[in-house]
C-alpha cells in the first residue's frame, strides 16, 4: 500500500524482550510512516502511552513494576505480530486489518485511526496478552488483586492522552479540517478506554481456565475479533 512497507515490516518482525525494545520499534514505525498513513496515528498515540507507561514503571508508580513491564511488552508483541502479518500478506485479525486495509483513506480522520488502533488492541489483544503475562511471570489474573490494582492504576493516563488526541488529530487524514459537525464525536464519545479494560480483564480470566482446552479458547479469541471488528469498522467510516 505505501512504498515503505518492506521497512515497517522489518521493524514488525522484531520480538521486543523489554520496554526500550518496544520504544524503538516504534520509533521507528513513527519516523517510517508518512502523514498520509493512517497507522501513523495509531502508532503515534500508542507510542506516548507506552512512553507514559516506561516513566511510571522507572518512577516507582507500581507495586509490581516488572509485571506490568512484562505486560507492557507481550501487549506489544500482538500488534507487531498483527502488523507483520498483515504487511506478509498471511492471515491477521479482522479488528486489526480494518485498521491496515484503510491506511490511505483520505477522507477518514486521524483520531479514527487512533481509536481503531486502540479498539484492536484492547478489546481484542489485551486479555491475550495478559494470559501472556501471568504465565510468564507465574501470576494469575485475580481479580481485586495487587496485579489488577496496578492494571487499573493506568486508566486515568490512558484516558488523558487519548483525550488530548482526539484534539491533536482531530482533522482529516492528510490535515485538512473536519466539518463543524459530524457523527464522529458521537462515536468516539460513546468508546470507554476503561471499560473496555475492565472486559479485557474479565475476558483474561475466562482464556486463564481455558488454557487447557486450546480449541474452546481459540474459538473465544474468534469470537473476540468478530465482535471488536465491528466495533473498528464503525470507527472507521469516512466523515463526509
Amino acid at each position: 500500500m505505501f512504498p515503505y512497507d518492506s521497512t515497517l515490516l522489518t521493524a514488525a518482525q522484531s520480538v521486543p524482550a523489554a520496554v526500550s525494545d518496544v520504544l524503538l520499534v516504534m520509533q521507528t514505525i513513527e519516523a517510517t510512516c508518512v502523514d498520509g498513513d493512517g497507522l501513523k496515528w495509531f502508532n503515534w498515540l500508542y507510542l506516548q502511552v507506552t512512553e507514559a507507561v516506561e516513566a511510571r514503571i522507572v518512577a516507582g508508580g507500581f507495586s509490581d513494576p516488572s509485571w506490568l513491564a512484562e505486560l507492557d511488552v507481550q501487549f506489544a508483541r500482538l500488534y507487531f505480530a498483527a502488523l507483520a502479518s498483515s504487511l506478509s500478506g498471511q492471515p491477521t485479525p479482522g479488528c486489526w486489518q480494518a485498521l491496515f486495509g484503510s491506511r490511505n483513506q483520505a477522507q477518514t480522520a486521524r483520531i479514527q485511526f487512533a481509536m481503531a488502533g486502540i479498539n484492536a488492541h484492547i478489546n481484542h489483544d489485551l486479555a491475550e496478552a495478559l494470559v501472556a503475562t501471568c504465565a510468564a511471570t507465574g501470576t494469575t489474573p485475580d481479580h481485586g488483586g495487587v496485579l489488577y490494582t496496578d492494571y487499573t492504576a493506568l486508566n486515568t493516563t490512558l484516558d488523558s492522552l487519548i483525550e488530548s488526541a482526539k484534539q491533536t488529530l482531530h482533522v482529516r487524514l492528510l490535515g485538512d479540517a473536519l466539518p463543524p459537525a459530524a457523527q464522529l464525536e458521537n462515536t468516539l464519545a460513546a468508546w470507554s478506554v476503561s471499560a473496555a479494560r475492565e472486559s479485557a480483564w474479565r475476558n483474561a480470566e475466562i482464556l486463564w481456565h481455558l488454557r487447557a482446552q486450546p480449541d474452546l479458547s481459540s474459538a473465544f479469541l474468534d469470537s473476540l475479533d468478530g465482535l471488536t471488528t465491528v466495533a473498528g469498522k464503525a470507527l472507521l467510516v469516512p466523515v463526509p
